[in-house]
């Protein structure tokens, strides 16, 4: 069992303070093989069930999350583990079962300042249908990109001021007209149309431009 203990000692240093002590106990009573890779643009987190050839449960997190989102993002692959171990193949990715697992596994950390006050919040607000990825729950999302290390200059496009220009990843400049329920209505600079935009897309801001 220490050798195990050492083996995983190490994501104290990527989970919020007094988090690691809880997270523990998981890996003492399963084996987990778990590997920290570099950002993945698509998923945050990866859960494979043991196979003849892996016969152990195997998760990958990706290592540049905030602490608040690493925890969170561990304990949703650690709930598809559960899952897993109760129900094998017979229950779906992120069906009713997964969801009950993530409430049981995700609310002991609740109430005891593992998270800051705006990520609770939207937490709790999460749970009550907590989906496949915290990308997809806006409120969520931008609670956690707040502690999230950005390039200067860079931010969400619901954090650009109206009328304000912003450059997408290609390269490209629009100006933020307005905000149309969970889109917003933008303008692009170079061909003159609108497109919408998530307001969760991470754009870089540039400075107001003068009309001639």
């Amino acid at each position: 069992m220490k050798k195990q203990e050492t083996s995983i000692a190490f994501l104290e240093q990527f989970l919020p303070p007094g988090a690691y002590e809880q997270i523990a106990p998981f890996f003492k009573t399963h084996t987990i093989h778990l590997t920290l890779t570099h950002e993945r643009k698509s998923v945050l987190g990866d859960y494979r069930h043991p196979v003849k050839e892996a016969p152990y449960h195997r998760i990958s997190i990706n290592a540049n999350l905030n602490p608040y989102s690493f925890l969170i993002t561990l304990l949703h692959e650690l709930a598809h583990m559960f899952t897993f171990v109760h129900f094998e193949f017979k229950a779906p990715p992120h069906g009713k079962e997964w969801k009950t697992q993530f409430r049981h596994i995700l609310i002991p950390f609740m109430g005891k300042r593992f998270f800051p006050a705006d990520v609770e919040r939207a937490l709790l607000a999460y749970l009550h249908n907590p989906a496949a990825s915290t990308c997809t729950d806006a409120q969520l999302y931008k609670a956690l990109y707040r502690y999230d290390e950005h390039k200067p200059g860079f931010k969400l496009v619901d954090d650009i001021c109206d009328n304000h220009y912003f450059e997408t990843e290609d390269g490209e400049i629009y100006q933020k007209l307005e905000k149309i329920r969970t889109r917003t209505r933008c303008r692009n600079i170079g061909n003159g149309k609108v497109y919408f935009f998530q307001g969760i897309v991470e754009v870089k801001a540039r400075k107001p431009r003068i009309e001639a």
